[in-house]
């Protein structure tokens, strides 16, 4: 098994279309993070810390969404072409994690 596919039963390749997109909205995530962490060490208010952290979380839900979409549109739909039921097994496990 691959490294990149550590964690999963699964041995198919993953081109997906919104790869610049996901790393661009993970960037912006890791700035607003560190400008929380930086926040904190300088004693800023607890309210622009909370605000500064939901938007992290909101950059992080729509990356998640996105990763999604391109899940469902390229490896679900192949899973159910190669009548891989495995696959959506798979895929309704991660949805219950990444909305918990």
């Amino acid at each position: 098994m691959s490294k990149e596919n550590i964690g999963t039963a699964n041995e198919h390749s993953h081109m997906h279309t919104h790869t610049k997109e996901v790393t661009n909205r993970l960037a912006k995530a890791i700035g607003h993070l560190q400008k929380v962490k930086q926040m904190v060490e300088d004693g800023d208010d607890c309210s622009d810390v909370l605000i500064q952290l939901a938007a992290v979380k909101s950059a992080l839900n729509n990356t998640g969404k996105l990763i999604l979409k391109d899940h469902i549109d390229h490896c679900i739909v192949h899973a159910v072409q190669e009548g891989d039921e495995q696959m959506l097994d798979e895929l309704n496990n991660a949805i219950d994690k990444f909305i918990k």
